[in-house]
């Protein structure tokens, strides 16, 4: 439980620093989402590469992507995702019925719409994580009741 404060503080800081600077230059959303996606892809890789500097590699997608359910969303958020969905086509679906991130706003649909500024990160740690794991992907978030999200992560077939 003590070590989750600083993180969750981190966050709230990041998020506030990057929508309100303080030399008064508001960054527009999509701007400000890019931002955090950045800084979370850079994390995710650098915090994937110590999860996995013991392990053996991963003998395909799925198997890694179970990876990033358990061992990696354990790490960050101390939970497991609570499901993982696939079509077996290169999409998949991480749903998560209470994000720690999320649990801080509010229960209610009253911020819903400011919800993605605080999935963006989380977006990007998730991409960091699987691109120095070997693959290449797309991360969207998705908010339909609070504090439930889904993550969708799409990789590109060749």
């Amino acid at each position: 439980m003590a070590e989750e404060v600083p993180f969750d503080f981190l966050h709230m800081e990041m998020i506030n620093f990057v929508f309100n600077p303080p030399d008064d230059s508001k960054k527009e959303t999509e701007e400000g989402m890019t931002t955090l996606e950045s800084l979370g892809f850079r994390v995710g890789q650098g915090l994937v590469e110590r999860l996995t500097k013991d392990c053996p590699r991963f003998k395909d997608e799925l198997d890694t992507m179970k990876f990033i359910c358990k061992d990696f969303w354990t790490s960050v958020y101390k939970k497991q995702i609570d499901n993982l969905r696939t079509n077996h086509q290169g999409v998949y679906v991480l749903q998560d019925n209470k994000f720690r991130l999320l649990t801080q706003i509010s229960i209610g649909k009253q911020y819903i719409e400011i919800a993605p500024r605080f999935l963006s990160f989380t977006c990007g740690l998730i991409r960091g994580a699987l691109s120095n794991l070997g693959i290449t992907s797309v991360v969207t978030a998705e908010v339909i009741t609070m504090p439930a999200c889904k993550f969708q992560i799409q990789i590109p077939r060749t």
